[in-house]
């Protein structure tokens, strides 16, 4: 399944709820524009915004060998390396300094783009350029817990959507057969982060999108089943919807799924795929409770499609099931339509 770079775009904004931001960094996109190029371009010039503004500082703790004393003295450091005959102290003691963990990780993330063999020459320039203009800084090793060190508040909500650039450029990133050098791997070619992704998306679309319902959320679903032992329950695996939006009077459960092919083939007839419908049906069936609006709860598969659209509708008692698709390969406003209309059911 090819979606347009601008799509990808719209979807990995939305998935991260960073859609200001995306608005804010203005990214030239064209038909010659991939993946790679379009995180270095969010990162040129999300970063140009940042030093316009002032790069993020805090104070950072350091311990070093000085002469006289500076902050708290290490008494038994001093000692040990016999410093006081020499009148040097070791000392610990506070800067305030933009060496932190959130523009380490910047500018660590712009150095391995600079070394990534697919780059654009000219955006590797700028890159280049742009490292520059981030003395005192260190290159750090990334690891994927180092992303959620990084601390974002109200006053440097910025980066929040810079980081996530920079996770999914790490992520994406692996060492090529010669030393210092990375190859791009094109992420949407993974059909587990695009579904993970196609699910985010889906969901804080909603979330931002429509009024109609107030509480958009990941809802854990118990299974209604007794039992003589208590302990049997421990064995029962966990049931947890994609999306559960939800007002007074109605609820939809929507399962949101990323395939290459949207339906299944068997002997060469098209089929929904039977583990999808049969999950969407037990969260159907389990979510009972005495409001009304459960047992009236819609359910609804979501497949993406760059072709043929499909609107299917079935009914079990009172719950009514669809089976419905978005095309990502059309312009941004349609699809927003389109998941608009899906639950205006």
């Amino acid at each position: 399944m090819s979606i347009p770079i601008e799509n990808i775009y719209y979807l990995l904004s939305y998935a991260w709820d960073k859609l200001d931001e995306k608005d804010r960094i203005k990214v030239d996109i064209d038909d010659k524009t991939d993946l790679l190029d379009l995180f270095a371009k969010i990162l040129i010039n999300g970063t140009k915004i940042l030093l316009k503004r002032g790069v993020d500082k805090n104070y950072v703790s350091y311990t070093d060998e000085l002469p006289g004393i500076k902050g708290k003295l290490e008494i038994s450091q001093t000692i040990k390396r016999q410093l006081l005959f020499k009148q040097r102290t070791v000392c610990t003691y506070d800067e305030f300094s933009n060496n932190i963990l959130s523009n380490q990780v910047l500018l660590t993330s712009i150095n391995r783009l600079i070394r990534t063999s697919q780059l654009d020459k000219q955006l590797r320039k700028d890159l280049i350029s742009l490292q520059r203009m981030l003395p005192d800084i260190d290159l750090i090793n990334l690891k994927h817990s180092t992303f959620k060190e990084v601390k974002i508040h109200r006053n440097n909500n910025f980066y929040g959507f810079l980081i996530s650039v920079c996770q999914i450029v790490y992520e994406s990133t692996l060492p090529s057969e010669k030393p210092g050098i990375y190859t791009f791997i094109d992420f949407t070619r993974d059909h587990h982060k695009m579904n993970k992704l196609f699910e985010s998306f889906i969901r804080n679309f909603y979330k931002r999108e429509q009024i109609t319902f107030k509480s958009i959320k990941r809802e854990t679903i118990s299974w209604q089943f007794s039992s003589v032992n208590k302990s049997d329950f421990q064995y029962l695996p966990s049931m947890e919807t994609d999306i559960s939006l939800e007002n007074d009077t109605e609820k939809i459960i929507i399962d949101a799924k990323f395939y290459k092919d949207t339906l299944a083939t068997y002997f060469d007839k098209e089929k929904i795929h039977s583990s999808n419908l049969y999950q969407l049906f037990s969260y159907l069936l389990n979510q009972h409770s005495k409001d009304l609006k459960t047992i009236h709860a819609s359910g609804i598969l979501l497949y993406p499609t760059i072709s043929e659209e499909y609107n299917l509708s079935f009914r079990y008692l009172d719950h009514k099931i669809y089976i419905k698709t978005v095309d990502l390969n059309q312009n941004w406003s349609l699809i927003s339509k389109r998941l608009k209309e899906i639950i205006s059911i």
